[in-house]
């Protein structure tokens, strides 16, 4: 290591200069962002109603929903593809954040649900409250360690994508930061420099995110470990 500098920050500066490695991050970002949103929203709503209303049918229901997680996301990119294209979403965020959402996030908030006492629920019916109100003020503050968990899943599911955005995305602007990353390297040269700045920013953004919610995802991991 006598021959390093670690305060070179030339492959950065080439980077984010000549690779305009600020879109691809910034894209990143916003996928990261509606997916978290869009996966807890989803997730928690269909194991809310799952687990605390009387729907007709809802056991096969979620029976289907499990079965779901038996075939590998690979398989159904194909179809994926061919629904993003008729609907004319291929090269939008939206393409990039639907696969995200899936059966894992709905079972594992379901658990956390499901120790929910119905007793809230029952009294702050008799107190008044909307079916939206008990579920915003009453279910979802008492999952907030399994919310951020499942945020962190899916933060780093979504952060770290390559197939499916390789798949779905045909313009360069609509890069992801792994696309970018992977489009460093070619079959007959290899910068070594440039791809280990990105692939250390790639590890930076989770890793500070890790740091600073360590606490609650820990809590969110045993308190799954003693409902499951």
């Amino acid at each position: 290591f006598d021959d390093i500098d670690f305060t070179d920050f030339s492959n950065y500066i080439y980077l984010f200069v000549n690779k305009d490695f600020g879109r691809p991050l910034l894209n990143s970002l916003i996928v990261v962002v509606a997916s978290v949103i869009v996966v807890d929203l989803v997730s928690c709503t269909m194991a809310y109603g799952f687990e605390k209303k009387p729907i007709p049918g809802k056991k096969p229901m979620f029976n289907m929903v499990l079965a779901t997680m038996m075939i590998p996301t690979q398989v159904v990119f194909i179809s994926l593809y061919v629904m993003m294209r008729r609907w004319h979403l291929l090269n939008t965020y939206i393409a990039l954040v639907i696969p995200l959402v899936g059966a894992f996030g709905i079972f594992m908030m379901r658990q956390f649900i499901r120790s929910v006492p119905n007793d809230f629920i029952e009294a702050a019916q008799i107190d008044g409250c909307s079916e939206l109100r008990i579920y915003t003020r009453v279910v979802l503050p008492m999952v907030r360690p399994a919310r951020i968990t499942l945020a962190i899943f899916t933060f780093n599911s979504a952060w770290n994508a390559l197939l499916w955005p390789l798949i779905a995305t045909t313009k360069e602007e609509m890069n992801t930061l792994t696309v970018a990353t992977s489009s460093l390297t070619s079959y007959f040269s290899t910068n070594y420099g440039p791809e280990m700045a990105a692939a250390t920013l790639s590890f930076l953004v989770p890793f500070v995110l890790y740091c600073f919610m360590q606490k609650q995802f820990v809590e969110g991991i045993a308190l799954g470990g003693v409902k499951g």
